[in-house]
């Protein structure tokens, strides 16, 4: 019965609370409001949801999170460092390629999701069999080294979270 009206909790949760965010003022009308919309919308789209991705190792997103928001504040300074520092006919930005072991589509998205909030770099298209992703970099003087370090960096920990 529960799994019917709350078909993915975690959703319904979250859009409670970005409506509330959004509305600003915590009033009962606005969580009954609220709730029904995060009942609503996970119910309508429901269907359309493969199935939910099974997390296999918890403690790995917090790491996967630490690991991301450092990179994302180091890369701010470095595309700084670049964009202030470097003439623009030193900057040699690059097409990577990087292959990829993850077969989740939820794991490739976060991958490439990473890549993009990530400054510096944009994910711009996966292959047609999932296994590459074209990344853009603003600045890379060795594209090999920026391949390696996507992979070391989040890919085998996205495959210890969903696989």
């Amino acid at each position: 019965m529960m799994k019917r009206v709350f078909p993915h909790p975690l959703l319904s949760l979250a859009l409670l609370l970005v409506w509330l965010g959004l509305v600003n003022k915590v009033t009962p009308g606005n969580v009954v409001l609220g709730a029904i919309l995060g009942i609503a919308v996970p119910f309508v789209t429901g269907p359309y949801w493969p199935g939910r991705p099974m997390i296999g190792r918890p403690l790995r997103v917090v790491e996967y999170i630490f690991v991301v928001l450092w990179d994302i504040v180091v890369a701010n300074f470095q595309v700084a460092a670049i964009i202030l520092f470097k003439p623009e006919k030193n900057i040699r930005s690059a097409w990577v390629t990087v292959p990829i072991e993850l077969t989740s589509p939820e794991a490739i998205t976060v991958l490439a999701g990473t890549i993009t909030m990530t400054p510096g770099t944009v994910s711009t298209m996966l292959s047609a069999d999932s296994s590459a992703i074209l990344v853009h970099c603003l600045h890379a003087d060795d594209p090999e080294a920026v391949r390696d370090q996507i992979k070391r960096r989040y890919e085998w920990r996205l495959k210890e979270i969903f696989q």
